[in-house]
């Protein structure tokens, strides 16, 4: 059988995964870690594939423009749509933290900053800036930071096309390798469902069984609920009248070509880990011109965080409820700006948006020790929201 990330088979067999993971996961609670070294060797057979994929996708993507002089337009119009619906996503989860009101009465219940945001405290815009320019490319391959990975292959595939016959052997061997990028991710497919239902399982079980999860999803329950309301707005709502409105596809059509990306988003909860997949459904599934798809898709899934965003905007918002500070309408505004502007820095990565959070915080004044309160129910929603960040990037290469 031959199990592509396109096929309905894996389509089945991955919901299979995810649904027997949590059933797992749940019943059977912390004895399901045994079973998370197998996702921890899915995730990083998908992570293998990461920096060879992005490099020579932005270089073939970036080349197969032509003369990158004449790139402008369309490329002001790929940030424009980032910077537009990542700004939506936070006006959205604004609206609804202050319609909802979910920190009212919660009150402080951690009074220590986590480990997880320890010696980030000082992290400012500078450091994304900054972060855009790797003074070793292959060290940052190494670290697997994409953001400067990104930058150079945008650099170095707009150069190549100005080279005439010379730069054409150069794009030529990026494009086989791309190739074979794409035929190792049909190999890597073949572990894709006992692969996800490890994943889950064991974090479920590591969250102590569904009993001890539930219990900590119910002291934060309006919270989590804000943050899922928001989410369900923006990915069923907001961003297929967007895809309506500017392509004249189908939304439920084109979403139901984007589910096995959607699934293996929710699975994973890395934007860059999904990423093979999520270049097979547009091309394959939702016959997006190669030449988008390899433009916009890794992009996206580096600085095009519309779940991330919205989700800081909440939780923002909401640790200043339960401290008991009143955020007027000209922080509130700093918030969206800061939310929208620091979602670029969460490079795709399982958590991101707990670090990136912290300028968020900084920015009016919350204490950091605030994202303690969440922690026990972020890596539940963080799943969510790296599954509408795909979904946002799929909306945006369509």
């Amino acid at each position: 059988m031959r199990l592509s990330p396109t096929s309905n088979a894996y389509l089945v067999l991955l919901f299979v995964g995810i649904v027997a993971g949590a059933l797992c996961g749940w019943f059977l609670g912390p004895a399901m870690e045994s079973v998370a070294w197998i996702g921890t060797f899915f995730l990083n057979a998908l992570k293998m594939l990461i920096v060879p994929l992005v490099v020579s996708s932005m270089i073939v993507g970036i080349s197969s423009m032509g003369d990158v002089r004449r790139l402008g337009r369309q490329g002001g119009l790929v940030f424009a749509y980032y910077f537009a619906t990542t700004g939506l996503a936070v006006l959205l989860g604004l609206i609804l933290v202050n319609v909802m009101r979910p920190g009212v009465g919660v009150g402080v219940t951690s009074t220590v900053v986590p480990d997880v945001v320890l010696g980030k405290e000082a992290i400012g815009f500078s450091d994304i800036i900054l972060s855009l320019i790797s003074p070793n490319v292959i060290a940052s391959a190494a670290e697997m930071q994409l953001l400067p990975l990104i930058v150079f292959s945008l650099v170095f595939g707009g150069v190549l096309t100005t080279l005439g016959e010379k730069g054409r052997p150069v794009i030529a061997f990026f494009d086989g390798v791309n190739e074979a990028m794409m035929r190792m991710v049909e190999l890597v497919m073949y572990i894709a469902p006992i692969g996800v239902f490890a994943l889950v399982a064991a974090k479920l079980g590591a969250a102590g069984g569904g009993d001890a999860f539930w219990g900590e999803l119910v002291k934060i329950g309006k919270y989590s609920a804000t943050v899922l309301v928001g989410l369900g707005v923006h990915a069923f709502v907001v961003l297929p009248v967007l895809l309506l409105l500017l392509t004249r596809r189908n939304p439920a059509r084109y979403g139901l070509g984007m589910l096995p990306a959607i699934g293996t988003a929710w699975s994973t909860a890395s934007s860059s880990a999904t990423l093979p997949v999520t270049l097979e459904c547009a091309e394959d599934r939702n016959h997006v011109s190669r030449r988008s798809a390899l433009f916009v898709l890794p992009l996206g899934a580096t600085i095009n965080m519309d779940g991330t965003a919205l989700y800081e905007a909440v939780a923002a918002i909401f640790i200043a409820q339960a401290v008991g500070i009143q955020l007027g309408v000209g922080q509130q505004v700093i918030v969206l700006l800061t939310a929208t502007l620091a979602a670029i820095g969460a490079a795709g990565i399982p958590q991101a948006g707990l670090v990136t959070m912290v300028i968020v915080l900084n920015a009016v004044g919350l204490p950091l020790e605030g994202i303690g309160m969440i922690l026990a129910v972020d890596w539940f929603l963080d799943r969510f929201r790296t599954a509408v960040n795909v979904w946002g990037d799929s909306v945006g290469a369509a």
